[in-house]
């Protein structure tokens, strides 16, 4: 159908109809497309987006990745900021599985919910099961997330079922609790990672908004986070001891946002495509 918008001006009945399809022109108008942040909804990182990941050392803000996942406690509200401004997104890496001795709020942990060692200097399982205990810790620190202006959260040792913890937790007690997790940090409006876990992806995958995993390369199991992938949401994948030239192919393949580093978690990085850093 045509219409004539000069014809159209210069009537009452043609200024209304004039007023109506300029109304719905507007309402057919694209958004401007932006490939990890939709608007009016919290970060979506895309598949293989590149990252940095770094829990250990003098931060280094230069490294060319436009995601990086810092510690939360470690670092400040000053430093989120600044990453910001340099275009980053920042991810709050804490525990929520495990019980670490050196955190400022270790002291509020009842010993009841402290298990066995998890294989780090510090750390023990915590009981997953005591969500009465653990629910308002929890709240609490991914709170420090939000009020710091991370714009998502790194939450680790989120697979204590499959491990030896000192505790009869069931894979139950384990969806229950993690998907705990991400309520904590969707209520705060920030994104929300699944750390390892391969088991329960399929269960998970809906809950999450990107996955965090370590070694799937060398255990022949990077297929499983596929799930992620095709869901649009990003798997941030490390390495630490095979080379780039073994798992950097597949990785590619299944778009993954891969890199290698070391298990210190320092600065270096040899990002997949991309020369070392660091």
């Amino acid at each position: 159908m045509s219409f004539d918008l000069r014809v159209a001006a210069h009537s009452p009945r043609g200024s209304a109809l004039l007023l109506a399809l300029l109304v719905l022109l507007a309402g057919c108008s694209a958004p401007a497309d932006n490939a990890d942040e939709p608007s009016g909804s919290r970060w979506q990182p895309r598949p293989g987006t590149d990252w940095q990941w770094q829990l250990s050392g003098r931060l280094d803000p230069s490294v060319d990745a436009p995601v990086y996942d810092i510690d939360g406690f470690n670092h400040s509200k000053a430093t989120v900021t600044d990453l910001h401004k340099r275009g980053r997104k920042v991810i709050c890496y804490l525990s929520t599985g495990a019980w670490e001795e050196f955190r400022p709020d270790a002291g509020k942990f009842p010993k009841s919910v402290l298990g066995k060692g998890n294989g780090w200097g510090g750390e023990r399982w915590l009981d997953i099961r005591r969500t009465d205990v653990l629910e308002p810790l929890m709240a609490e620190r991914i709170e420090m997330c939000r009020k710091k202006g991370f714009d998502a959260v790194e939450p680790d040792n989120m697979d204590g079922y499959a491990n030896r913890t000192g505790f009869r937790l069931t894979g139950t007690d384990q969806l229950r609790y993690n998907r705990l997790i991400a309520r904590l940090a969707h209520d705060r409006g920030m994104a929300v990672g699944l750390k390892n876990d391969p088991d329960q992806i399929p269960s998970l995958v809906e809950d999450f908004d990107f996955a965090v995993n370590e070694q799937c390369a060398q255990y022949d199991e990077c297929a499983r986070w596929k799930p992620f992938i095709e869901a649009g949401k990003a798997v941030f994948h490390v390495e630490y001891e095979l080379p780039t030239r073994e798992f950097c192919p597949q990785a590619r393949k299944l778009k993954l946002s891969s890199m290698l580093k070391k298990y210190e978690l320092g600065v270096w990085r040899e990002a997949c495509g991309g020369s070392a850093e660091g």
